[in-house]
């Protein structure tokens, strides 16, 4: 089994009142909060990273990508 660590979040007496009468089990419903959290995150800074990687790219006119993908199947 992996490497575990335990955290801890304040949540209103209310709220955690709830859980307790719906018999919510915390930790998978925290751990799949987590991870959609951290792949939102990832993918956002992919994007981000991809988009500035882009803008430092030349701009290809679109005769010159048919050309190149042309000459490219002839090989």
């Amino acid at each position: 089994m992996g490497d575990y660590v335990a955290i801890a979040a304040k949540v209103s007496r209310k709220l955690k009142n709830l859980v307790d009468e719906l018999e919510i089990k915390l930790g998978p419903v925290i751990r799949k909060a987590l991870k959609e959290e951290v792949r939102r995150r990832a993918i956002r800074k992919l994007e981000e990273r991809a988009k500035k990687l882009l803008e430092r790219l030349p701009e290809i006119p679109d005769g010159e990508i048919a050309k190149l993908i042309r000459e490219d199947r002839e090989r």
